[in-house]
């Protein structure tokens, strides 16, 4: 008898660890921000933004995959302006609620998070369009 393959085996993402380096990142970024004293709060706030904005993402993508392309198309757009209002709001808040040196941390966070999402996802583009290549 021949082994079947499980639905759980075949949703494995080799590249998932590339995929979420940014989330990695900020992660293993931690015992820096203790160890040079930087604007904890703000590093925390950035952090959990980030990774929530990246959770909304990964949740509205795969309801946009079992869509149709009219509403996949509104449900990337309503994704884009919801992430970037989610970033921004907590940035603001952050900075309003803290001190400044909060939210410019949680800015800084974030953009250094929004260049690796962006560079790594500009790299897996051309993987994801042709899945024969890899």
């Amino acid at each position: 008898m021949a082994p079947t393959t499980s639905h759980a085996t075949t949703m494995i993402d080799p590249l998932a660890p590339v995929r979420y380096l940014d989330v990695v990142l900020l992660l293993l970024a931690a015992p820096f921000v203790a160890l040079f004293d930087l604007p904890v709060i703000g590093y925390a706030v950035g952090t959990i933004v980030w990774i929530l904005a990246r959770i909304l993402e990964a949740v509205l993508e795969r309801a946009a995959l079992r869509s149709d392309v009219r509403r996949a198309i509104g449900i990337k757009v309503a994704s884009m302006v919801g992430r970037t209002w989610l970033v921004g709001i907590g940035i603001l808040a952050v900075g309003i609620a803290a001190e400044r040196e909060d939210g410019f941390t949680a800015a800084l966070i974030c953009l250094a998070a929004y260049t690796v999402h962006l560079v790594t996802a500009l790299i897996l583009r051309p993987l994801e369009r042709n899945p024969e290549h890899t």
